[in-house]
């Protein structure tokens, strides 16, 4: 089975970790690329398992030694995505999802042309401020501002390769795994195969 590097984006609210949650339990060749980060670990967090935790200066040799595949800084701390690992999940046939944000995503692409991206679409915008709301843990200017960005992130979604609706959780898995199920499949994917197939003739 081949190998396969998929971005997935989409803005807060819908439903991002829900979805990998199920999608990863259904399947054991879909894997989530976890990230390094350069920020203290929180009580509740393991590492390898949330993130990576290393210190800035192991990050920046990282960086210099071009073992990124992304990465961007937030709040005087670094955040990215580590080359190796991916590699090693792909070169066993796995599916590497990123969960990323848009931006990320878009350098991705540019350094790995054949990536798969899908971006999680809220089925409407009075749907995502429902849902918004429902976790009632920010106050209303929180929520106005996550509502403004979410739009401009929607408006990127034109530039991924498949857009897929949360309307229920259930639906949203079966997409994604449907197009993974694809992208597999594809000739460009599998000329190893063809050859070898031409080859026992």
């Amino acid at each position: 089975m081949s190998g396969l590097l998929v971005t997935f984006s989409g803005p807060s609210g819908s439903g991002k970790d829900t979805v990998l949650d199920v999608l990863l339990k259904k399947n054991n060749n879909i894997k989530v690329s976890i990230s390094m980060t350069t920020r203290e670990k929180r009580e509740y967090e393991v590492d390898g398992t949330h993130y990576y935790f290393v210190d800035r200066e192991y990050f920046e040799k990282n960086i210099k030694e071009n073992k990124m595949l992304e990465y961007a800084e937030y709040n005087g701390n670094y955040y990215g995505t580590p080359q190796a690992p991916v590699d090693e999940m792909i070169n066993a046939g796995n599916a590497v999802i990123l969960e990323i944000e848009v931006q990320g995503a878009e350098k991705i692409k540019e350094k790995c042309p054949d990536v798969v991206s899908i971006f999680l679409m809220p089925p409407s915008m009075n749907v995502l401020e429902s849902r918004l709301r429902g976790r009632g843990s920010e106050d209303e200017d929180t929520i106005n501002h996550r509502l403004v960005i979410a739009r401009e992130e929607i408006r990127k979604a034109y530039d991924y390769d498949y857009v897929v609706v949360n309307d229920t959780i259930e639906n949203a898995v079966e997409s994604i795994e449907t197009i993974i199920n694809a992208e597999r499949l594809k000739s460009s994917r599998n000329k190893n195969l063809i050859s070898e197939v031409i080859r026992n003739v």
